[in-house]
């Protein structure tokens, strides 16, 4: 679904509850609530940031320093293989 479909989608949605005052009430505190973790969201990286860790990692591949995930390995063998490195 792209930006454009989530955000028709959430004014029709809102337009639906626009007559009830304690569901709009509801909205808003949720809303509140969203916006509150993304601002203190640690995970959370700009473009510019994500890009620059990508270009890092490329970097530590060139030198070597990278680690790859065997053939017919699980992704929590593999977790258990490099928290060891």
């Amino acid at each position: 679904m792209t930006t454009m479909q989530m955000n028709a989608e959430i004014l029709r949605n809102m337009s639906i509850i626009a007559e009830d005052e304690s569901l709009l009430k509801r909205a808003a505190r949720y809303l509140r609530k969203l916006a509150a973790e993304k601002e203190n969201d640690t995970t959370l990286l700009s473009k510019e940031e994500f890009f620059a860790r990508v270009d890092d990692a490329r970097e530590q591949i060139k030198r070597g320093e990278g680690v790859e995930m065997l053939p017919d390995e699980s992704l929590d063998e593999f977790l258990e293989r490099v928290a060891d490195v």
